[in-house]
């Protein structure tokens, strides 16, 4: 059909036999092969991939991060119950005891289900506000909700400790969605991961909320160190003799934000959004790569004073949100660089701050969620010095 109608053109174009009925032709063309919305300015659609199918495959991607954070959550708080004999008299416990749950840690319902009660209140807060500022801002500017914000909200959560006050979730998406993103003018505009906007807003606002050694249980009053926050006090040896282990931080059965504590989910995830080309395996490989050398320049030069620059880049790999922002963050498509070179620059970057932050800076235990944005504001420079630098090599050539 379309090839007849590409044949028959010329007899309904000016001077042609039936020149009258150019307007019905070109009504019939453009009712069946043309769209019914079409980009007349940059950015223009490059393949079948488009936002709604991005951000879905994103969102099956965290499934695992989110089924284990239910898991970890309730675990840790359900062996501290049971190692302190403490009695639970919360709403929670009301909700598991009518059900005939209870709260003991070798019972994986037990735990999947306490944990999915302090990860559903901070999730359903941060999707009803963050969605209420994504609505206002579409009512502005007269244009649909897109599925940015469905991922946003599920990162934002993810990052979070599991008792996290819920006044302070709402203050922090809220951040996120309206300072990071929408001020730029919304999806696509942003050059900051607004989940990490929402995050770094409420570490430096309320510190005591987010950081310390009393957040990553959700036991009110219990005191409980994560492995970064022994390493940075005594080292690996304190982390060995606080009974953490390798294997357990991979597999995430330690204490820490809701979603980042298991490198190996995060690794699950990775592995489908780089099958599925939505997220750049170059970026996942350059932060890799930053961290291991990173590591290995401070292992060489050691100090006694610093214990934390004798930690192994495998340590790196399984503490804190290392692997959660080296796969889920970093590899934003908006907030990231754009071409191949500038790929490997802005991954080698993240990780190379990240335990430059880690290791050097004693106030922050962590120092991926810092890096990123740190290579957030450079990822346009990293491009544009990537595309001179090879307008200049081919003018070389070709001069």
């Amino acid at each position: 059909m379309r090839r007849l109608l590409e044949s028959v053109k010329p007899m309904f174009s000016k001077g042609g036999r039936f020149e009258k009925y150019h307007a019905l032709y070109e009504m019939v063309d453009t009712f069946l092969y043309t769209p019914a919305n079409s980009t007349f300015a940059a950015p223009h659609v490059r393949d079948a991939i488009d936002l709604k199918r991005l951000m879905s495959y994103v969102v099956i991607a965290l499934i695992p991060c989110i089924v284990w954070s239910w898991f970890n959550t309730g675990y840790q708080a359900n062996l501290v119950l049971q190692e302190l004999s403490i009695i639970k008299d919360d709403w929670r416990a009301i909700v598991l005891h009518t059900l005939g749950i209870g709260f003991d840690p070798a019972n994986i319902l037990a735990n999947a289900a306490h944990g999915f009660l302090y990860f559903f209140p901070i999730y359903l807060t941060t999707l009803i506000v963050g969605g209420f500022c994504e609505m206002v801002f579409t009512v502005i500017r007269k244009h649909e909700i897109n599925e940015g914000f469905l991922v946003t909200s599920m990162l934002f959560a993810l990052t979070l400790p599991p008792d996290m006050p819920l006044w302070m979730v709402a203050l922090g998406i809220s951040f996120g969605v309206v300072i990071g993103k929408e001020i730029f003018g919304g999806t696509g505009k942003n050059f900051l991961n607004p989940a990490l906007v929402g995050r770094a807003f409420l570490y430096f606002a309320y510190p005591a909320e987010i950081t310390g050694d009393l957040v990553w249980v959700a036991v009110d009053g219990y005191s409980g160190a994560t492995p970064l926050g022994l390493g940075k006090l005594g080292g690996m040896q304190a982390i060995t003799t606080a009974g953490y282990t390798w294997w357990n931080a991979f597999i995430g059965l330690i204490p820490g934000s809701l979603g980042e504590t298991s490198t190996l989910a995060c690794l699950l995830g990775a592995v489908f959004l780089i099958y599925t080309k939505v997220a750049s395996w170059r970026i996942i490989a350059g932060v890799f790569l930053g961290m291991v050398g990173t590591t290995l320049l401070f292992n060489t030069l050691g100090s006694g004073t610093n214990p934390m620059m004798a930690m192994p880049w495998h340590w790196h790999l399984v503490l804190g949100g290392f692997a959660f922002g080296m796969v889920f963050m970093a590899t934003d498509p908006v907030s990231a660089a754009m071409t191949t070179a500038g790929r490997w620059i802005f991954g080698i970057l993240i990780g190379f701050m990240t335990v430059l932050i880690r290791v050097l800076n004693p106030a922050f235990p962590e120092g991926i969620m810092l890096a990123i944005l740190f290579a957030n504001i450079f990822a346009p420079l990293i491009d544009y010095v990537v595309i001179q630098t090879n307008i200049r090599r081919r003018l070389r050539r070709h001069g």
